[in-house]
């Protein structure tokens, strides 16, 4: 009786210690004692310390463990193994038949199935935090989230527990998380230093906004070219939220931003009006009430950005839900000067935590609303799909088998219906043929994603882009494709199809020959030289006489001499065979030097290939996106390990152990005169430097290549533009990110591999260079109408068809390659991949 006695006694101290610790967060509530909270779980208050990631799980565990109402998930991992997890809370019986739930919410997307009683369906809300990981508060917030819901004895817990499934990802981005915890925890002072200028609150290079690859992931959802969003993409198409909060923060001297954003401006062109014009309105009432009660101040309908596919508050408009976007005013670290004051990172944290609780009382409350949208966005996406003129898209490479596939499974994670095409034919002057091509119908449910898979945009009813203006994923891959007028279709695809790879039977053989123009075909060379197997390459095309008969080489074919190698045939084959199944690229064998047209094999048009030794310098002034997507390809598509060295160690490196220098967009004016010295005479001794975007200025500034700048006219534009349109103005003028055709010499080494003169290529700059001198070295150009999608004013659409996309600078010996547009955009530019991957491997041909 006694010990009942003091564990009831314990209980209720621990309940009024958890009220007191919860005053700032929670006023006037209760809390169930069994329900740890994070205080007494962690340690510390929440806001004390920035919660590591692996703390912040091990309490959703906990959570998890000692109620009934909550159930963790781990969906994924990330690069660096962290898991993925999400926090699924509701009444019991819920959590009990959360896979009945599931499959009865799917009928809702579901046109062909009859329309589920949605009176009896809870909300499915999902909470997504921290996207970027040095934005902490959404983090803590969903920790605080988390412990309300399940703890709170109030009315309004309980009736979100009943009648919705809320589903918490504390962190979409938990390695770019844990980053920047470490870096504010490890810098916090005693007391906390909220001058802006502290260490703690301006982070070194890469930041904690970026992933393992320095990715901004909240960026990925249309790309998926990382982990992190193609579990998330997969968990989402298993659930289909009515509702999803992303949680972001933005400059210290701002407040608080939801959603609407500006009308029209700011929207995707595929998301019915109702999203924005009726349904957006009810949401924020909920909003502004959640922050007038706390005196928090707060600003819509202005400035950001809805329309880009990948970010997380606009894909679930796309996809028949309800996506909001929360900007709070950022710390920083713990406390931070700003306009208004010092803003501490408890005052952030508070801030999300109650819209993230005002969210979900929008969604049991809009309940019913959001399910009956739900159903009408698809059954809409139907009727639009029959009405437009364009009733399937077809597309296919035929020499590029690796790179239809990637777009195949594209189009697959997101959940569009792909079928085979199952007869040759001709859609516009562009030859698709039988297995080698596949048809994507519009009138399908997912018509909406299809649009904005193949849709070229070219109006606006804005000219001011917080990002991208266009994301025409088959023009990112570089994949030949047209609109059709009718839909003949073979089988439905649904996963990616076996690949039967050609290997030449065991014979003797002069050569072995494999195709440059298949997208992993670098990784195949890699392969190769890694192994220690001599290849070579011509500069023309020709055609051999192969064990499965004759077949046209293009320049950059991978040619295989069995006579200069420093092994036997037998251990050469085995190396070649394994090589091109993990690159799933096809081989041929000829028992002839003497081609059937075109040069032979000993020509003098055939020469080694070097076996490149690279180096990137990275760090402070440079762009950690682009050297991230550098990485990244490298990594994950060739297998090619790069030195990564920060500019700050460019003393210590000795550039003629490296054939070939990557240089990010950025500036490197720390780098001593001496430093140039040293990279003139490497350059003048054969060297190569790839550069993109800025560096190329710097490069002309450190007088290390001296190509021109188109010039233009001090006169252009007004004189005068009221103070009020500044933004709107200069806005205009920037090129955010738009997609363009260009002219691409095939027979240079940067076309190796290429079959067709036109090229789609992604800008995102105002950098104008005129065409080189050398008449040779312009390799990519653009075409006379180069506008293929994406927004442009008209003097700078001018300056563009003056300018060059790709050219060369001789120096001495050695050349600079100037990427003037970003050929790795993001991951996903496969298009353009190649182009930068032969500057690796060919530039010494140039």
């Amino acid at each position: 009786m006694k010990k009942q006695l003091l564990s009831l006694l314990a209980a209720f101290w621990m309940l009024g210690f958890s009220y007191a610790q919860n005053e700032y967060y929670f006023q006037d509530e209760t809390f169930d004692a069994i329900i740890p909270s994070p205080k007494d779980f962690l340690g510390y208050e929440i806001g004390e310390w920035h919660t590591r990631y692996d703390r912040l799980v091990a309490y959703f565990e906990k959570l998890a463990e000692v109620s009934p109402n909550a159930e963790l998930k781990t969906i994924g991992y990330t690069y660096q193994m962290r898991p993925l997890v999400v926090l699924v809370i509701s009444k019991a019986e819920h959590i009990q038949n959360l896979e009945s739930i599931r499959v009865n919410h799917l009928k809702l997307t579901d046109p062909k199935v009859d329309m589920p009683d949605v009176s009896l369906m809870p909300a499915i809300v999902n909470l997504a935090y921290s996207v970027h990981g040095n934005e902490p508060s959404g983090g803590e917030a969903s920790i605080l989230t988390a412990y309300w819901l399940l703890a709170s004895k109030s009315e309004l817990a309980a009736e979100i527990r009943e009648n919705a499934v809320v589903m918490i990802d504390p962190a979409i981005n938990p390695d770019g998380r844990d980053r920047h915890s470490n870096w504010a925890n490890m810098h916090r002072g005693f007391p906390p230093v909220s001058d802006p200028l502290d260490r703690e609150h301006n982070e070194i290079w890469p930041s904690g906004r970026v992933n393992h690859y320095w990715f901004d992931l909240n960026r990925d959802w249309l790309p998926l070219a990382h982990v992190e969003l193609q579990t998330k993409i997969d968990w989402y198409h298993s659930w289909y939220p009515n509702v999803v909060g992303d949680f972001h923060e933005m400059g210290t001297n701002s407040t608080y931003f939801f959603e609407p954003t500006k009308a029209f401006s700011s929207e995707n062109p595929v998301v019915p009006r109702k999203n924005y014009e009726e349904i957006n309105s009810k949401f924020a009432a909920y909003f502004a009430k959640a922050l007038d009660d706390i005196g928090s101040l707060y600003w819509t309908k202005e400035v950001f950005d809805n329309s880009y596919p990948g970010y997380g508050s606009t894909y679930p408009d796309i996809q028949g839900g309800l996506g909001l976007v929360f900007e709070q005013g950022s710390s920083r670290g713990h406390i931070q000067a700003s306009q208004r004051g010092d803003i501490t990172f408890e005052f952030t944290i508070r801030n999300q935590l109650k819209t993230s609780i005002a969210t979900m009382e929008a969604g049991i409350r809009e309940r019913e609303y959001m399910h009956r949208y739900l159903r009408e966005f698809f059954q809409t996406a139907i009727s639009e799909a029959n009405s437009s003129s364009i009733k399937s898209y077809v597309f296919g490479d035929t020499h590029d088998e690796s790179k239809n596939r990637l777009f195949l499974k594209l189009l697959l994670d997101h959940r569009i219906k792909v079928f085979e095409n199952e007869r040759d034919i001709n859609v516009n002057g562009k030859r698709f043929e039988k297995g080698k091509s596949y048809i994507v119908p519009t009138s399908q449910p997912q018509y909406r994603m299809v649009r904005s898979m193949f849709e070229k945009v070219t109006e606006f009813a804005d000219s001011v882009f917080y990002d991208a203006s266009a994301w025409t994923m088959a023009l990112a891959y570089g994949i030949p494709y047209e609109g059709q007028s009718s839909a003949n279709l073979g089988k439905e695809l649904t996963e990616l199809p076996e690949q039967s790879l050609h290997f030449p039977v065991s014979g003797k053989y002069v050569a072995y020959l494999s195709d440059w123009s298949d997208y992993f075909a670098p990784k195949f060379l890699h392969l190769l030289q890694q192994s220690g197997v001599h290849v070579e390459t011509p500069a023309k095309t020709f055609t051999s006489k192969t064990e499965s008969g004759e077949r046209e080489f293009t320049a950059g074919t991978m040619i295989i001499p069995t006579g200069f190698q420093t092994m036997s045939p037998e251990e050469l084959r085995e190396k070649i065979q394994n090589a091109a199944e993990e690159a799933g690229v096809h081989v041929f064998g000829t028992g002839t030097g003497f081609s059937v047209s075109g040069i032979d094999l000993g020509s003098n048009n055939v020469g080694a290939v070097r076996n490149p030794k690279v180096i990137m310098l990275i760090g402070q002034g440079t762009s950690q996106y682009e050297a991230g997507e550098i990485w990244h390809l490298l990594d994950t598509k060739v297998g090619m390990p790069i030195s990564k060295v920060d500019i700050s160690l460019f003393g210590r490196i000795n550039l003629y152990d490296y054939n070939t220098l990557i240089l990010p967009s950025g500036n490197y004016s720390a780098l001593s005169s001496a430093q140039i010295a040293h990279i003139k005479d490497w350059l003048n001794r054969g060297g190569t430097i790839i550069s993109l975007r800025m560096a190329s200025q710097w490069l002309q500034a450190a007088e290390i290549t001296r190509e021109e700048y188109l010039k233009t006219e001090e006169s252009e534009g007004p004189s005068f533009v009221p103070f009020g349109e500044r933004r709107d103005f200069e806005g205009a003028q920037a090129i955010g990110g738009s997609i363009y055709q260009a002219k691409l010499d095939i027979t240079h080494p940067l076309g190796f591999g290429y079959r067709n003169g036109e090229i789609p290529v992604y800008r995102n700059s105002t950098i104008f260079f005129k065409p080189s001198k050398d008449k040779y070295q312009t390799p990519v150009r653009y075409a006379e109408d180069p506008l293929l999608g994406g927004y442009i004013s008209k003097p700078n659409l001018e300056k563009i068809k003056q300018s060059a996309s790709v050219l060369v600078s001789p120096v001495g010996s050695g050349r600079v390659i100037h990427f003037i547009d970003n050929p790795n955009f993001r991951g996903t530019w496969f298009g353009t991949n190649k182009l930068f991957l032969n500057a690796i491997f060919f530039g010494d041909k140039m």
